[in-house]
C-alpha cells in the first residue's frame, strides 16, 4: 500500500500540522479550535479557513461553521510571530536517493516545536533541497551540534529507523569538560535514569541501570579536557547526566548538575557537546556507512 500523502502541500519548507478531534461536544469546528488553542484567537482561524488552509483528511476545505466530528483529522498550517534568527548554518554532508546527512550547528532545533518553526534544521533543509518527505530518523538536542540523519524516501524509512531502535548504530560524541586527574579513564558509566524535576531534566535513581556510556580522554587542554563519549543506550540527556555525575559537567551545560535561569536568545555560550560520528551497516545493501561532523569544539 502506498504511503498516504498529506492533503496540504509543504509551503516554504513547512509541512502542515494535523490534529485528531477528541471526544466532546462543540456546536461547530471554530468553537472547538477557540477552546483548544486560546492563544491563537478566532479571527486567525477564520482567516486561515478563508484561505483554504484548514482541511479534512480528504483535502476538503473546512469552515467556521463546519460540524464537529469526533475522531476526524484536520490539517492546518502552524504560524508563529517573527522568530529570532539563529545565525549559524547547517552543512549537508551527504545525500542520495534515500537519505540525507546534515551537520547541525548549536542552538538550532531539529524539528519545529514551541517557538521554533522556520529556524529549525528540518525546515531549513526542506527549503534548501525541495525534499517534501524529509524526516529525521533520530534526534539531537537543540543545544548539541553534529551529525543528524534524515530519510526522504518513505519506502525505506522504516529500515533506517529500525537501526536506531535496535541499537545497531555506532554513535560517537566529543565533549569539553573539566579535567579529572583522579578519574581512571577509559571507563564505562552505568546508571538508572528517570524523568526528573523540573520536567525538562532527567535524574539518576537507585535500581537496575538503563543507561550506559563509554568515556575516554582524547586530550588535555589548558583549562579543560576533550573527551570521547560513546552512548550504548539512548536516554534523554544521557551524556550530560553521566558527565555531571562523574564531577565533570560539560562546559556551558545549563541543565546539569544544576538548572540555571533560561538564557532566552543568548547564543554566546554553546554547550560543548558535538555528535562527531555515526556509523552503521546500510540495512538495504549492507555497505558500511560512516559520517563525521566538520565542526570543532
Amino acid at each position: 500500500m502506498a504511503p498516504q500523502r498529506q492533503p496540504l502541500p509543504v509551503v516554504d519548507g513547512v509541512a502542515p500540522s494535523y490534529l485528531w478531534l477528541p471526544a466532546g461536544e462543540w456546536p461547530d469546528l471554530l468553537s472547538f479550535l477557540e477552546q483548544r488553542f486560546p492563544a491563537v484567537g478566532s479571527a486567525t482561524w477564520v482567516a486561515r479557513m478563508a484561505r483554504g488552509e484548514v482541511v479534512d483528511g480528504d483535502g476538503a476545505r473546512l469552515a467556521p461553521d463546519s460540524p464537529y466530528r469526533r475522531g476526524a483529522r484536520i490539517f492546518y498550517y502552524r504560524e508563529l510571530p517573527a522568530e529570532t534568527p539563529i545565525p549559524f548554518e547547517e552543512i549537508i554532508l551527504y545525500q542520495d536517493e534515500r537519505i540525507l546527512v546534515a551537520d547541525k550547528p548549536h542552538f538550532l532545533p531539529v524539528i519545529p516545536s514551541g517557538r521554533f518553526l522556520h529556524e529549525t534544521l528540518l525546515v531549513r533543509l526542506k527549503k534548501k533541497t525541495g525534499l517534501a518527505d524529509l524526516t529525521p530518523i533520530h534526534r539531537l538536542d537543540r543545544e548539541t551540534a553534529g551529525v543528524v540523519i534524515f530519510s526522504h524516501d518513505m519506502a525505506s524509512r522504516g529500515a533506517y529507523q529500525s537501526l536506531f531502535q535496535q541499537r545497531l548504530v555506532e554513535k560517537t560524541y566529543e565533549a569539553l569538560a573539566p579535567t579529572a586527574p583522579d578519574l581512571a579513564l577509559p571507563l564505562v558509566y552505568r546508571s538508572r535514569m528517570v524523568d526528573g524535576t523540573p520536567f525538562f531534566r532527567m535524574q539518576e535513581v537507585d535500581g537496575e541501570p538503563n543507561s550506559e556510556t563509554r568515556i575516554e580522554l582524547i586530550e588535555q587542554r589548558a583549562s579543560c579536557s576533550l573527551y570521547r563519549l560513546q552512548p550504548l543506550t539512548g536516554k534523554k540527556h544521557q551524556l550530560r547526566v553521566h558527565m555531571a555525575a562523574l564531577g565533570i559537567p560539560i562546559i556551558n551545560d545549563a541543565f546539569y548538575p544544576d538548572a540555571h535561569p533560561c538564557k532566552g536568545d543568548d547564543l554566546s555560550a554553546p554547550l560543548k557537546l558535538l555528535a562527531r560520528e555515526i556509523a552503521f551497516a546500510d540495512p538495504l545493501d549492507g555497505r558500511r556507512r560512516h559520517f563525521a561532523s566538520q565542526r570543532e569544539l
